[in-house]
């Protein structure tokens, strides 16, 4: 199945490109995995002056979604350059909001549209990103809706800038009842699909940089790169890679339309695209030998994000479970 974008929808993921190339990601994401979320956060609302969070939140409330579609290309971009922050809880909170609504939805939903930041945990015990750098956690437990009153110390992560959190128990009571485990179910599948896109970009970005590098590195007086072995091997990862983008978009389609399969084609999505993206990872590190285990290397950046993005909102394993039982 092939997924062909409108022109509007490649000059969007065109002008994000622009920007966050302009912005110098990699050191956006150095700062804010040392805690320094000044230079995150201004990235942050240029996003939101793009648009990217409306996507996520009803004409209803200030927002212009949920637009499944738009969202996959603006995720795709903030994988490839590897944005820091809670992007995908952001939006998921935003579904979480728009479908248990009343007080919370007005209040918050206009809020995250214009730059908000939030992040939220779904499940007792479960950690929270970046929770000391948002404007709302939000945290279900059983049936019940929370604003968080405060979090636990930050633990340690594979990957520096994705800085977890556990949510402290009670908080301000925003909604109870079976519309919330209903909303909570909707919100992880749109952190899936959202992690997805953004694990695609992630791997798509780790191909371009590796051969880009086997290109130049020689090994008996010519390039890597025209080993037969080598050429293979990034052939795989782009297979990967191209396998992915019509499932992302199939199950962008699937939440567009409110398919009963569509959770379905988010599992599909998402293991698909978090694998593809850990593989390519595993053939930029092989490829590029000694220097990609260094952390001066903007390389690293994209390398320690790539498994935890194929693990987060939904293992592989939890991801073909769900393929399997087609919902």
């Amino acid at each position: 199945m092939r997924f062909l974008l409108d022109d509007e929808q490649r000059e969007f993921a065109r002008s994000l490109d622009a920007m966050l190339t302009a912005a110098g990601t990699p050191a956006v994401v150095r700062a804010w995995g040392a805690g320094d979320h000044g230079p995150g956060r201004a990235l942050w609302a240029r996003l939101a002056e793009a648009g990217v969070f409306a996507l996520a939140v009803p004409e209803a409330y200030e927002g212009v979604g949920p637009l499944p579609v738009e969202l996959a290309v603006a995720f795709v971009e903030l994988g490839r350059h590897v944005m820091p922050g809670p992007v995908v809880e952001t939006v998921a909170a935003a579904v979480l909001l728009s479908r248990v609504g009343g007080p919370a939805a007005k209040e918050w939903l206009p809020r995250l549209a214009s730059g908000a930041a939030a992040t939220l945990s779904l499940g007792d015990g479960v950690f929270a990103l970046d929770a000391d750098a948002v404007d709302a956690v939000f945290a279900v437990s059983g049936d019940e809706l929370r604003l968080a009153g405060g979090h636990g110390p930050l633990r340690v992560s594979s990957d520096p800038a994705r800085r977890l959190f556990h949510v402290e128990p009670g908080g301000q009571l925003l909604a109870s009842g079976p519309r919330v485990v209903e909303a909570a179910a909707a919100a992880a599948d749109w952190a899936a699909f959202a992690t997805a896109a953004q694990a695609l970009g992630a791997g798509e970005a780790l191909l371009r940089a590796t051969v880009e590098y086997v290109k130049q590195r020689t090994q008996f007086g010519v390039a890597i790169g025209s080993f037969q072995a080598v050429k293979h091997r990034l052939a795989d990862t782009l297979t990967g890679l191209e396998f992915a983008r019509p499932l992302l978009f199939g199950a962008a389609l699937a939440l567009a339309e409110k398919a009963p399969h569509a959770g379905a084609d988010v599992a599909a999505a998402k293991v698909t695209a978090g694998e593809a993206a850990h593989a390519a990872a595993r053939a930029a590190l092989q490829l590029h030998g000694a220097v990609g285990y260094t952390e001066e290397l903007d390389l690293s950046l994209w390398l320690r994000k790539a498994r935890p993005l194929r693990d987060a909102w939904g293992a592989p394993a939890a991801c073909r479970e769900r393929v399997v039982a087609g919902g």
